[in-house]
């Protein structure tokens, strides 16, 4: 189906809907290397107000890849949700954006409609709204998940603790991990990058974690960042696993790429399930995503990536994780440039995970050959704090020694508690406090060298 809009005496003609959402996106290196993206501000601002006229029914109606050739989009169709989309299924996508932006569409309505939105239709809005508009629908949304805490309470900020080493060293990883948690991170997850796929490393790491949240009754999960097939042999071979992660995207053939599909998932899925290791909840997964990452694996079909990011989350989603992120600049400048670019494919990535219904977080990052810097992203941490992120990531120094980018740091964290008043998981923060770490309202305590957790490391 064509899609027209003229302007003065120039009418400008979209062959189809994955070429009029590619237009209408806000400016990105990735979708221009991509020959995606559209070729003046004239001509974005026209798509826009082309997009704004299609009917939210049009995209149960034109996939934009192909049924038969992605099980992606497959997933995406089979699993919506009819009675869901019924109260909005009379509106285009720009009535859409009006209709998300009104006082009384509250939190309730939106997790009604939620799984009757499809990833394309969530993408379709974004680009049509302003970064407020991105920070107040997503403000909105509640996505709340648990495991051995509960993670996504309104007024509520989670951390990763990332204590990476490049050589995978238990002690240097212990260390990284003490100085998180006398700095009150660590509710979110504790999540090892290893440097290495060998399972005798990855069973020391996992076992490592566990005895330290056994000995100090922490109610927290851990993670190590491996290949899924890895977790699944590492699970039949008796490791203490919390949460299975993987890296996933929004079409088949960039899954591909990764070497997983949804079938994989699937498996890892119930094998996580059948430990029963989590106390409160059993949302037992953890993905990451992120922009480009399907042009970097030739996987994405002439659809922007913005668009192939959001698909990303019906994967996510299907499975109900405790924990998803975009690794927002960690890619690189060639799919996001600019510390501009970085930050509104941050919110844009927060908003339609949200709406969604994915329990989101954010890697607030960038490369050193991107054309940003600390200010973007503390502006981007600030921004998404007021949005309602669900958590974000607690780096030593916000500089990671393993994978080599800049992230976010504990003291990050406390910044943005401080300035917006937010709270740690609940259980984490009653353990703080029995550990004497943080006072009862929530402030860090000074830590002298007799406590118990310096004096077992």
């Amino acid at each position: 189906m064509t899609y027209q809009t003229t302007v003065g005496s120039l009418t400008y003609r979209f062959p189809d809907l994955k070429t009029l959402l590619a237009k209408a996106s806000p400016a990105r290196s990735g979708d221009a290397l991509a020959g995606l993206a559209a070729n003046s501000y004239e001509e974005r601002m026209v798509a826009k107000i082309a997009l704004a006229e299609v009917p939210l029914k049009r995209f149960l109606d034109e996939a934009l890849i192909p049924y038969e050739e992605d099980e992606v989009t497959r997933l995406i169709l089979d699993s919506h949700d009819a009675a869901a989309f019924a109260p909005i299924s009379h509106l285009s996508v720009g009535d859409f954006r009006d209709w998300l932006l009104l006082d009384s569409t509250d939190s309730a309505t939106l997790a009604s409609v939620a799984k009757g939105i499809t990833p394309e239709m969530a993408a379709a809005v974004s680009k049509l709204m302003r970064n407020q508009d991105l920070i107040l629908v997503a403000k909105k949304c509640r996505v709340v998940t648990r495991f051995r805490n509960t993670i996504g309470l309104p007024g509520h900020l989670s951390v990763r603790l990332q204590p990476n080493h490049p050589t995978d060293d238990v002690r240097g990883i212990a260390a990284s991990m003490l100085d998180g948690l006398l700095y009150g991170s660590g509710d979110a997850v504790v999540g090892i990058n290893p440097a290495s796929d060998s399972q005798a490393t990855l069973m020391q790491l996992w076992q490592m974690m566990d005895e330290l949240r056994q000995r100090f009754e922490i109610p927290m999960q851990s993670c190590v960042l491996t290949h899924v097939t890895s977790q699944i042999q590492a699970i039949e071979a008796g490791a203490p696993i919390d949460l299975v992660f993987q890296s996933i995207a929004g079409t088949q053939k960039t899954n591909e790429s990764f070497g997983i599909d949804l079938a994989l998932l699937r498996e890892a899925h119930a094998a996580a399930l059948s430990l029963g290791r989590g106390t409160l909840g059993d949302n037992v997964m953890y993905f990451e995503t992120g922009q480009g990452s399907a042009l970097s694996a030739g996987g994405h079909h002439g659809v922007d990536q913005q668009t192939c990011e959001a698909r990303a989350y019906a994967v996510a989603r299907e499975f109900r994780p405790l924990l998803t992120n975009s690794v927002v600049g960690f890619i690189g400048p060639e799919y996001l440039y600019d510390g501009k670019q970085i930050i509104r494919a941050g919110l844009e990535d927060h908003f339609c995970a949200k709406l969604l219904g994915v329990p989101m977080g954010c890697d607030v990052c960038y490369t050193n050959h991107a054309e940003a810097d600390q200010d973007d992203m503390d502006n981007l941490l600030t921004l998404l704090g007021a949005a309602g992120i669900t958590f974000i990531m607690g780096i030593p120094g916000a500089d990671d020694i393993m994978l080599n980018y800049q992230s976010t740091s504990f003291h990050d964290a406390l910044y943005l508690r401080s300035t917006l008043g937010l709270k740690r998981a609940p259980e984490f923060d009653a353990w703080l406090a029995k550990m004497a770490i943080t006072e009862a309202s929530g402030q860090l305590r000074q830590i002298g060298r007799g406590h118990d957790l310096l004096r077992a490391f």
